[in-house]
């Protein structure tokens, strides 16, 4: 499996949900407000349930479809990989026989508490079933997890066949000096990520300016060795100049 996730953050910036109802509740002041407040309270475990279900994107492979033993051994494989993933932050497993086989892998990032990892992973399993329900090679990417499952065992290799970029749209003022500074940190973390004690992660920031600070992320999941890793999060960040060149990520 490849290295989960290179990131860079130039600003940290916010977005807001604006909601607006209009209605009128009969009743006296009291009950009204304990009323708006119950309205509100299960609004926003509606809104926080909601985004916790929402991936940063996932995988379909179109050419792979399921059999009914194979959507069955699916199903066993995402209940061990939460299991195991839960306890450990991580997890790999196979459950099946010959072509039936179902390999799977599942990793919470490496910063995320026990408790996010679990809510996060316990989200993915039911979604790539939700969204990939006929293949039988799905990947799904969240903030704080990775999971993928195949009937081909992936486990212990490379793959840098897909992968999710997202970008700042702004312009960096000064290119030369952002993408210096990129580079060093990148090496810095990337050198985290491929020692043993670290579990495939690294990370850290570099201050652009009194105002700015550039924050960067990598890791691997942690089936790679020590050199698949390095290779995996080489190519990685080989397409940052392709892809985001001048850029603020």
């Amino acid at each position: 499996m490849g290295g989960w996730e290179v990131g860079t953050i130039k600003s940290r910036k916010s977005a807001a949900k604006e909601l607006i109802k209009d209605g009128l509740i009969n009743g006296t002041f009291r009950e009204t407000m304990a009323l708006v407040y119950q309205l509100l309270a299960l609004l926003l475990l509606s809104i926080c349930s909601a985004e916790s279900a929402d991936p940063l994107g996932q995988y379909c492979g179109a050419n792979t479809k399921t059999t009914r033993q194979i959507s069955l051994n699916i199903d066993v494989v995402l209940a061990k990989l939460v299991q195991g993933t839960a306890q450990n932050g991580f997890s790999a497993t196979s459950y099946g026989n010959a072509k039936d086989q179902v390999y799977g892998l599942a990793q919470c990032r490496g910063d995320v508490s026990s408790d996010d990892c679990l809510s996060c992973i316990q989200d993915a399993s039911k979604e790539i079933r939700k969204r990939c329900p006929d293949q039988a090679d799905a990947r799904i990417w969240y903030d704080y997890c990775f999971l993928r499952y195949n009937t081909e065992n992936f486990i212990g290799e490379v793959d840098t066949s897909y992968g999710i970029f997202y970008y700042n749209v702004a312009n960096v003022t000064d290119p030369d000096a952002f993408n210096e500074k990129l580079g060093a940190l990148m090496d810095r973390i990337k050198s985290q990520a491929v020692a043993p004690i670290n579990k495939g992660l690294g990370k850290g920031e570099s201050k652009l300016s009194p105002f700015e600070t550039l924050y960067a992320l990598v890791q691997c999941t942690r089936d790679l060795s020590q050199l698949s890793c390095a290779q995996c999060l080489a190519i990685a960040i080989g397409n940052f100049p392709r892809h985001m060149y001048a850029f603020m990520n």
